[in-house]
């Protein structure tokens, strides 16, 4: 059955701005909260609240699916966002989303060898070169002629965005749970649970002072955790399971644009005629990739009700 296309659309909308936002609201929080925590709890509450939506609508499973792929999954991505949290205390969130960039080149080279998928088109090619181009284009002057990018916050980004892509790939081998909240919930419980372990471990959550704690940090912990995650994540989950990995990683193209803008409006950075010409880039980037690429993916397996065993279902 070929999903909604007005659903589809909404879900882009969503991990395009909703996700290209928590790049300031992720600052916020962590100027005076403990930023492994954050991650932690913030994915954690998330699932608990995504999960106990699943459980009261009460979608059937015909039978049971495994959840430790998906706990794999969630560890993963939840490690792609904690690393964005870390990092942005020692590099610009802009220089973050400039490398966080890269994970759609890596996701295509995943679905290619380890997927056995199709070798990537001229079209995909061409256009995640030009994104990564439009990318350098919109924070070029202070990669390569400002002040140097910290390496060990640059090496946390670059770490992360290797670990989403690779748990997002690795999601569309699995079989998905019929409700997509409770594949959501699955996962973000568990890359919580395991977040949050680390941060225990790290004595992050014991850095924790209520005094300090600012209300525009607090109000943007509430916001990644009840938007970015719950509304982004599923919108993310939802598109891996009905389009390619290619066509729903084109967010993070988009995202440094919306951060770049919402910077200027919120924080007071200079928007200039070198923002709008890199931002037209990366829209064209988009356009091909999405144009070419969807078509040349591999399909997840998904798990339908009423059948028993796995089939593969075409985006």
């Amino acid at each position: 059955m070929t999903p909604p296309r007005g659903r589809i659309l909404l879900a882009f909308a969503s991990i395009y701005f909703v996700w290209g936002s928590t790049y300031l609201f992720m600052r916020f929080a962590v100027e005076t909260l403990p930023p492994i925590a954050v991650a932690g709890v913030r994915y954690f509450l998330a699932g608990a609240i995504l999960y106990a939506i699943a459980a009261w609508r009460r979608v059937p499973e015909p039978r049971a699916i495994a959840w430790r792929g998906h706990a794999v999954v969630g560890t993963l991505l939840t490690a792609g966002n904690g690393s964005v949290a870390l990092a942005v205390q020692r590099i610009p969130s802009g220089v973050a989303a400039l490398l966080v960039a890269f994970t759609p080149c890596v996701m295509v080279l995943l679905e290619w060898l380890w997927r056995k998928g199709a070798r990537p088109t001229a079209g995909v090619i061409t256009g995640l070169i030009l994104g990564v181009v439009g990318v350098l284009a919109l924070v070029g002057p202070r990669a390569f002629g400002g002040a140097p990018i910290d390496p060990v916050g640059a090496g946390i980004v670059l770490f992360g965005s290797v670990a989403w892509a690779v748990g997002s790939v690795y999601s569309r081998t699995l079989p998905r749970y019929e409700s997509a909240l409770r594949t959501s919930g699955v996962q973000m419980l568990a890359g919580g649970v395991v977040v949050c372990v680390i941060a225990l471990a790290t004595g992050d959550f014991g850095r924790f002072d209520a005094e300090a704690a600012s209300l525009l940090s607090v109000l943007s912990f509430a916001y990644l955790i009840l938007v970015g995650s719950l509304l982004g994540y599923s919108s993310y989950m939802y598109l891996l399971g009905v389009t390619s990995a290619a066509r729903a990683s084109t967010y993070a193209f988009v995202n440094p644009v919306v951060a770049v803008i919402l910077g200027a409006v919120f924080a007071g950075e200079p928007l200039s005629a070198r923002v709008l010409v890199a931002g037209g880039i990366i829209v064209v980037a988009v356009a091909l990739i999405t144009w070419y690429g969807a078509e040349r993916q591999m399909p997840p397996k998904r798990h339908r009700a009423g059948e028993g065993l796995e089939v593969h279902e075409a985006p």
